[in-house]
């Protein structure tokens, strides 16, 4: 049945992917903007196809693990539209969860860092997927299996969600009006991509942006007489941008860092599961260290 939704979904939205990409290449060309490039989109769909290989490989696992938390589920559904409302708003919010540990746990960035790793900014970076994150993922959903949904309806509202995201992934769409203030839009994704300091790790939210707001990792996208473009990216240029480079530089990065001499135990801990860019001699910065040294020499170029 999970591979059957699947299918479905996959039938449903190759017609609109192919649309939406094209139709955003064309605008790009007529603008004389180059917003895709061959080898990158080539990245973009190769990462997401090695996605969906472990994916495929973790699929009985993760049916095993939350079909038998939903068996000890006192709770009892009935099938109607406040069912799978509630269900979009259960999922959304856990992968919000999921999305942050992402961002603030060092081993757990060196899975999704890929997602952030092209300099560009369109439909397929939306493909670029973290290729490790099945491994885990699943393990978010358990609340809501214990809750009494059935794993095969909370595998489907998640594919449904990251149908949305893909559709943030543009430099097209401008702000949305009213949906700005329910919806993750383009907009507050953009924000998300930036390695700018204001806006690292902001806007985690994958369908609805309230969770940002409730939780407190909300930034709305500036206009440029307030702040500077957005730069797309991470906030360390790679040496190569290779398939194995890609999936596997931050790894490398962590083990550099576990090698230091002289570390402490609770050092070491902190290079390997503390928040990216933590360093015990400041070699390296958080992305508060940064927003803080950023906001420091604004105060000095006002004075």
């Amino acid at each position: 049945m999970h591979a059957l939704y699947d299918q479905i979904i996959l039938l449903l939205t190759t017609p609109l992917y192919v649309l939406i990409i094209g139709a955003e290449l064309l605008i790009s060309h007529l603008e004389g903007v180059r917003s895709y490039t061959w080898k990158d989109t080539f990245h973009n769909f190769l990462l997401s196809i090695l996605t969906g290989l472990t994916d495929l490989v973790m699929r009985g696992v993760s049916l095993l693990v939350l079909t038998f938390f939903f068996s000890l589920s006192y709770f009892k559904w009935p099938h109607s539209i406040a069912y799978w409302i509630i269900l979009l708003l259960l999922v959304d919010m856990m992968h919000y969860w999921l999305h942050r540990l992402g961002h603030q746990s060092r081993f757990f960035w060196a899975v999704h860092v890929n997602h952030h790793s092209s300099v560009h900014y369109n439909f397929t970076t939306g493909f670029r997927t973290g290729v490790l994150e099945p491994f885990y993922s699943f393990l978010f959903f358990i609340p809501i299996a214990l809750a009494g949904f059935p794993p095969i309806d909370i595998f489907f509202i998640y594919s449904v969600g990251q149908v949305w995201a893909i559709l943030t992934h543009t430099e097209k769409v401008k702000k949305l009006g009213w949906l700005e203030y329910i919806f993750v839009t383009p907009s507050h994704h953009r924000v998300h991509h930036a390695s700018n300091p204001r806006y690292l790790d902001k806007n985690m939210g994958t369908v609805f942006i309230f969770w940002d707001k409730l939780f407190g990792t909300f930034q709305r996208e500036l206009p440029p007489q307030q702040y500077e473009p957005i730069r797309y990216g991470i906030t360390h240029e790679l040496e190569n941008d290779s398939i194995p480079t890609l999936i596997f530089h931050e790894w490398a990065a962590i083990m550099r860092d576990m090698r230091r001499k002289d570390l402490s135990i609770k050092q070491r801990f902190m290079y390997l599961f503390g928040p990216p860019g933590w360093s015990h001699d400041g070699h390296s910065m958080t992305s508060e260290e940064m927003r803080k040294h950023e906001n420091a020499v604004t105060k000095q170029q006002t004075f």
